[in-house]
């Protein structure tokens, strides 16, 4: 992940444990995009000074996700959540793909339904399995 991406993660889930000049120029500097020079200027203190209060800063952040693993079980989630999304698309693209077909497949006369009815309970299966991982992690 992206050190930026990271750092803006981070603070979305601790930010509010800074103190509210620890959050204006780490606000300032990972989520407004300024320079060092800019916030030293807004600020009245040196790049230097700037440079170790976000960096103390993320110290203090990557402490608490070492704690607490908020951001880590959020990405888990989020990872599961994208599967589940993918899965149900998936299943509708074949579902109906394999209606298209199963036009032409027929069992003693009748249409096949137990072959769709196999596929329905794989992703269904798949998707249950998920959805009781993401709920055992809240």
């Amino acid at each position: 992940m992206e050190e930026k991406v990271k750092q803006a993660y981070l603070y979305d889930f601790y930010g509010e444990l800074l103190n509210e000049r620890q959050r204006h120029i780490f606000e300032d500097f990972v989520l407004n995009d300024l320079s060092l020079s800019e916030i030293a200027g807004e600020e009245g203190i040196s790049r230097q000074g700037v440079y170790d209060m976000v960096k103390r800063c993320v110290r203090t952040l990557e402490d608490y996700e070492e704690k607490l693993h908020l951001l880590e079980k959020f990405l888990q989630i989020k990872g599961q959540v994208l599967k589940i999304r993918s899965l149900t698309r998936a299943f509708s693209e074949e579902k109906e793909q394999m209606l298209s077909e199963q036009k032409d497949r027929t069992v003693f006369g009748k249409p096949d339904r137990m072959f769709l009815i196999g596929k329905d309970r794989e992703f269904s299966d798949e998707i249950d399995r998920l959805a009781s991982e993401i709920l055992e992690e809240l």
